[in-house]
């Protein structure tokens, strides 16, 4: 019997959610894809350009009134251009406020 052994400190959670995410001043918008304790993947749109390190603040808006969303610091750890034309990132939590 073969069993997964998740090579990742933390789980990825599948979310799926709307999202923001700061860069330079300007806010945009993205999907939350997955997230851990540690990181979180976004999709984005494609005319935007990262880099590895770069910074972006994220945030994940609650849909319930009585739960504060998630608004967190982070850098971008992967980029890959998918073949719908959207930007996936991996970022790295490095704070959360």
């Amino acid at each position: 019997m073969n069993y997964y052994n998740e090579k990742r400190d933390f789980i990825r959670m599948r979310v799926e959610t709307a999202a923001t995410f700061e860069l330079d001043g300007q806010v945009y918008d993205a999907v939350c894809i997955d997230l851990s304790s540690t990181g979180l993947q976004i999709e984005t749109d494609s005319t935007l350009q990262f880099s590895p390190g770069q910074a972006l603040r994220v945030k994940i808006p609650s849909s319930h009134s009585k739960l504060q969303g998630l608004e967190a610091d982070a850098l971008v750890q992967r980029i890959e251009t998918l073949d719908n034309g959207r930007i996936s990132l991996g970022l790295e939590i490095t704070s959360m406020r």
